[in-house]
């Protein structure tokens, strides 16, 4: 009988993470679901069970939390339970700016949307390019190309590393993904008590951004931009001067 391949996915409960490991089920993968709640985790891998026959495990971590951290590190590093993709997509809400925000909120965002990155990416880079196959996919963002506050700055490094990470494996059989969307459509706005800025048309709904990406995975393409308004913008972004795109920075800023 043939095992069936397994994705572990960070932030696996909502949004763009719970879709991501909804498509992964149906394309006939078993879970890891990693999150910080596990009421949460046992109704997801409940209904995964239920709908397409997938198994999940479960891990109950905070990636803020070093030990939790490296926990979900060692389980990617399991030579004899393999993990085949891996997706980085938990999130962190930051409410102010970065001077009027407090610095304990700022360390938490950057070891979740960069320490974890990294110290996973290299855990499952490792056991990946062994067994000569794997997926990695890095959730980012379209903010990454702007200049826009410590969250940007997070996401342009998320990006940046992903495609260095790729080169570095390019030819080991492992691929790897900067997943770059714009405003989507998720719980994660109302969870942190966020507005939902711009008009209708800019907003992605994640079911069509995970296939985008994910078809852009099996494509090969190291960044992904899910939108044709967002690709766009994006090939704007990158010929842009970097004085206009922290003008327009400013105006934005200004306007909210």
């Amino acid at each position: 009988m043939t095992s069936r391949p397994v994705a572990l996915v960070t932030g696996a409960t909502a949004g763009i993470g719970r879709e991501f490991v909804t498509q992964l089920a149906q394309r006939g993968h078993d879970l890891v679901l990693v999150a910080r709640d596990r009421g949460r985790l046992e109704e997801v891998a409940a209904e995964l069970k239920r709908t397409y026959a997938a198994e999940s495990e479960i891990l109950v971590a905070d990636l803020s939390d070093r030990q939790a951290l490296q926990a979900v590190a060692d389980r990617l590093g399991d030579a004899d339970r393999p993990v085949d993709v891996l997706v980085n997509n938990a999130g962190f809400a930051l409410r102010r700016s970065f001077l009027r925000g407090d610095l304990a909120d700022e360390e938490a965002a950057f070891d979740v949307l960069v320490r974890a990155v990294l110290v996973l990416s290299h855990a499952a880079g490792r056991a990946m390019r062994e067994r000569h196959r794997g997926t990695i996919i890095n959730v980012s963002s379209v903010a990454g190309f702007l200049a826009s506050g410590s969250y940007s700055a997070a996401k342009a490094w998320v990006t940046s590393f992903s495609e260095g990470l790729a080169m570095e494996l390019d030819g080991s059989g492992v691929t790897v993904t900067a997943l770059c969307p714009g405003f989507t459509n998720t719980e994660f706005q109302e969870r942190a008590g966020l507005s939902k800025p711009g008009p209708g048309f800019m907003w992605l709904e994640p079911a069509d951004l995970v296939a985008d990406c994910l078809r852009d995975v099996d494509k090969g393409r190291v960044v992904s931009v899910p939108g044709l308004q967002y690709k766009a913008i994006v090939g704007l972004l990158s010929v842009a001067p970097r004085p206009l795109i922290r003008r327009a920075a400013k105006v934005a800023r200004r306007r909210r």
